[in-house]
């Protein structure tokens, strides 16, 4: 969706130099903990609970053996990445006093799938994933070229899940069998 000429509203200046003021007197107050709560409704089909929001449906697409009644796991983390994005150039345009009017984030990513989820090709030395991206940030406002430059490599240089994207994550994982 477009929003050419018109102010996509901003957010609240003060509120952000607030937060980043405490976060750079006391940066961890910057880590959090995140959830997020996945229940298999059926097949490929998993209802996403975050926070105290409606749950989101994430599916598979018919190739991919879901009912394709939502986009899939990648697609919701590159939609993830994009909003991410979005988010720092606001912070960002604001930061500067710039007032943007318009914010499109294009992500696409190569992705290799072949392990099936672990019932395929499972070569130990495969890398699975999304192992490229390619990010177009479509941004217009009241600054030049210059300007939008430096805020978009600004957001994309600090943007949490697109790190994530580019950075390893280590986990560890629990099973609960039963109840």
């Amino acid at each position: 969706m477009s929003t050419e000429n018109a102010s996509l509203g901003g957010i609240d200046a003060e509120g952000l130099e607030n937060l980043a003021a405490k976060n750079i007197e006391k940066p961890e107050h910057g880590h959090k903990v995140v959830k997020a709560k996945t229940v298999c409704e059926s097949g490929f089909r998993n209802q996403n609970y975050v926070r105290d929001h409606q749950p989101f449906l994430i599916s598979e697409p018919h190739k991919l053996l879901g009912d394709d009644e939502a986009p899939n796991p990648t697609e919701i983390a590159l939609g993830a990445v994009g909003s991410c994005i979005s988010v720092g150039l606001m912070a960002n345009a604001t930061k500067r006093g710039v007032t943007l009017s318009k914010i499109e984030v294009d992500v696409e990513g190569d992705i290799d799938i072949s392990a099936t989820w672990g019932v395929g090709d499972l070569d130990e030395d495969k890398r699975l994933g999304v192992s490229h991206l390619r990010i177009n940030v479509n941004l217009d406002g009241d600054a030049d070229q210059a300007t939008l430059q430096e805020i978009t490599d600004s957001a994309l240089k600090w943007s949490p899940v697109l790190n994530t994207f580019t950075r390893p994550a280590s986990y560890e994982s629990t099973l609960a069998v039963g109840g």
